[in-house]
């Protein structure tokens, strides 16, 4: 697979395709998840699983949810706790494990977990102690893959270097710095101020300690942010050199998110502002070296999600691009979303309701989604464009038994207008996303989505660059 071009992409093409759709960690996407899929179903799905013979040795990727932090970020649209009593974790932890018993006395102990997120929410919101608990609990009940990827969100303003010896210890490999911008003024509009000497001397800890991996988490688009301003923090990132960047889009959906209504919309940076910083950032970002993953990600060459991309190996999770192969996810906690073969299902989304259903000895699922044959077929196509750039018709054939070109008569047809726009080529073999189209590659999917075909509303997503 070659590698994006790291030609400047026009400001009209970034104009046209200022639109809004899905991520894309699933298909169907969250928001299709009904309340009709119950724990039940969720039980059911882990018993077809164990009854699968060599299927159920297929390894896991575990994320966990933890909610709480101690101060609100006004831009976040994440499911958290705002408090600063840390005796809640204690609580919280216990239920943690509760809920993993139920997994293991429906799976068996010493499941192979070759991925682990934890994410929020602070993680980090938790003391050493609670964190060793936590480690201890999970190892005792599941088998940590010795080449396996180990990851936490990391607030900055939450540890120190000791606190990064702890991370080291448990066995974590990447780290995630939530940084969002660097410039004083837009962190304190955002609620959020961290000095960049703290990140550069965090950063600077964990690579003296081993870690991996590095991830940086940028947002474009919030208060007083112009391109001129965004220009300045990505010269920090450049000179930090993560391993990784995540360089999100901010989406302003106060009537979704209770906390962004304290942003100060006429502090918000214009749609062509927010255009010229996402054009500015790529070139900027790969002129220093890094690859161009796809959607948000950046990755220097040597790091192991840029390999993947160059050896067609990048799969998708509910955390975004992963080198991890395709499998099952527990989603454990809060909020959490998890995929067991053909399903999808979602924790309840608050604590009080989380606790009742682990205190009557049921699994806290309380929506998800059960697969049809026509959902498994369009995610197999939408993955391959997410993350292979390429579509072959006779894999999708002998996996599914179907002509691939009746099947997507209507979608072909639709990918002309973007393959007259050099985003996409199609032949009588496969489709094939360019160099350029990666920069689009969630328009070339969202052509293969049956939901949006019928639901054109798609304020309740990000956009698509």
């Amino acid at each position: 697979m070659t590698a994006p071009v790291v030609a400047p992409i026009s400001i009209d093409l970034l104009t046209r395709f200022d639109i809004s759709g899905p991520r894309y960690t699933s298909y169907p996407t969250a928001d299709r998840f009904v309340e009709a899929f119950s724990a039940t179903d969720y039980s059911q799905a882990l018993t077809l699983r164990r009854q699968g013979g060599a299927v159920s040795a297929m390894p896991l990727s575990l994320y966990i949810h933890i909610p709480f932090c101690e101060s609100l970020c006004y831009y976040c649209a994440c499911n958290k706790i705002i408090t600063k009593h840390h005796d809640r974790a204690a609580t919280y932890l216990r239920y943690l494990s509760c809920e993993v018993d139920l997994h293991t006395a429906q799976m068996g102990l010493g499941q192979t977990i070759t991925q682990l997120h934890l994410g929020g929410g602070t993680p980090t919101f938790l003391s050493d102690d609670e964190l060793r608990e936590l480690m201890a609990m999970l190892r005792r009940n599941f088998t940590f893959a010795a080449n396996g990827e180990y990851a936490i969100e990391v607030d900055p303003r939450t540890i120190d270097a000791s606190r990064l010896d702890t991370l080291a210890e448990l066995g974590f490999n990447r780290l995630s710095f939530g940084v969002q911008d660097f410039d004083p003024a837009v962190q304190k509009a955002v609620h959020r101020v961290q000095p960049a000497e703290q990140v550069f001397e965090l950063v600077a800890a964990a690579r003296a300690r081993g870690f991996n991996s590095i991830n940086i988490d940028l947002i474009y688009g919030l208060p007083l942010q112009s391109p001129e301003s965004f220009d300045r923090t990505l010269v920090l990132v450049n000179e930090l050199k993560p391993e990784r960047i995540a360089l999100y889009a901010y989406a302003h959906l106060p009537e979704r998110f209770k906390p962004q209504r304290r942003i100060n919309t006429v502090e918000l940076p214009s749609g062509g502002a927010k255009v010229a910083m996402l054009s500015r950032s790529m070139s900027a970002l790969m002129g220093a070296g890094y690859v161009y993953v796809g959607m948000d990600h950046f990755a220097l060459p040597t790091d192991s999600l840029a390999i993947a991309k160059r050896q067609g190996r990048l799969h998708r999770n509910f955390q975004g691009y992963s080198t991890q192969p395709d499998c099952d996810l527990l989603g454990l906690g809060v909020s959490s979303i998890g995929r067991i073969g053909a399903t999808y299902s979602q924790n309840a989304k608050t604590l009080e309701a989380y606790y009742d259903h682990l205190d009557q000895g049921r699994f806290p699922v309380e929506r998800g989604l059960a697969l049809s044959r026509d959902d498994l077929v369009r995610r197999a196509v939408i993955m391959a464009v997410m993350c292979q750039g390429h579509v072959a018709y006779e894999s999708i054939e002998l996996a599914f038994l179907m002509d691939f070109k009746h099947y997507f008569a209507q979608e072909l047809i639709a990918l002309q207008k973007l393959a007259e726009q050099g985003l996409v080529t199609v032949d009588d073999a496969g489709i094939h996303v360019t160099d350029m189209g990666w920069f689009f590659v969630r328009a070339v999917a969202m052509v293969f989505d049956r939901y949006l075909q019928t639901d054109r509303t798609r304020a309740k997503f990000s956009k698509i660059i």
